[in-house]
């Protein structure tokens, strides 16, 4: 089903009752990307999964965006819904937006799954792709090159990118390259619900360190290190991670 906000469609589903709990998917996911994990909880909460703008069937951002600005929607989401004192689970950039909800928002629990947020240093093989994208760009834009050279210019630049750059277009390009460059360490130690931190050991897309230091940083919160588990460990334990996050909010599930 879908929602209209601000002139951007949302597609949602929600199943289920009991309290609120609300999943919400990584960069490039979808609501499919939840569906085990919803169609596990709609047994005891109200579940919803929602499709972010410019992902699965919601429409694109108005203008590039960054991460409070889809805060900011999924917390009107949630008033046009009556959705109050929710349970979130964040997967990755869902993780981002679930920290900035919760460090803003009554929120009930959270549930972080190899969260984004923590914007690590850069190392010297990034601004060599920096420097010399930069250098391309400065050479193919002389005059008597730039008529010829606009498209083998594009094409350098997206062979420097990631693969999640490379696969965004247009408004998603750039609102990828603005919410990788947030910190949202600050927000951390606002954060007043219980939370549970659940990470992949051999996650390579956002290192294990990040979430020791959230564990560090939210005052009440504890890390689960899942071996032989990588960016998406809900997924690579999904039988673990069920069993886990069912005993962290067994006080609120309905029956």
């Amino acid at each position: 089903m879908f929602i209209e906000i601000k002139n951007t469609k949302i597609n949602y589903m929600v199943s289920g009752e009991g309290k609120d709990l609300v999943l919400l998917h990584g960069w490039g996911g979808q609501i499919a990307s939840f569906k085990p994990v919803h169609q596990y909880f709609e047994k005891y909460f109200r579940t919803y999964s929602v499709d972010l703008p410019g992902f699965g069937e919601s429409g694109l951002p108005p203008r590039p965006w960054g991460s409070e600005d889809y805060a900011d929607i999924i917390s009107q989401m949630f008033s046009q819904l009556g959705i109050n004192n929710p349970i979130l689970i964040g997967h990755s950039f869902g993780g981002k937006i679930s920290i900035i909800l919760a460090s803003k928002l009554k929120v009930n629990k959270l549930i972080l799954v190899d969260s984004a947020g923590i914007r690590r240093k850069k190392g010297p093989a990034y601004y060599f792709k920096v420097y010399s994208y930069k250098s391309a760009k400065k050479i193919l834009s002389l005059p008597f090159l730039n008529s010829c050279c606009g498209k083998m210019l594009e094409n350098y630049k997206s062979k420097l990118g990631s693969a999640d750059y490379r696969n965004a277009q247009g408004v998603m390009q750039q609102t990828l390259v603005r919410v990788v460059n947030e910190d949202f360490r600050h927000l951390l130690p606002e954060i007043k619900a219980s939370t549970l931190i659940f990470w992949g050991e051999k996650d390579t897309d956002t290192p294990l360190s990040d979430g020791q230091l959230m564990e560090k940083l939210i005052p009440d919160s504890g890390l689960v290190v899942f071996k032989n588990a990588a960016h998406f460990s809900y997924l690579d334990k999904l039988n673990d991670f069920l069993i886990i996050s069912s005993n962290f909010l067994k006080n609120d599930m309905g029956r």
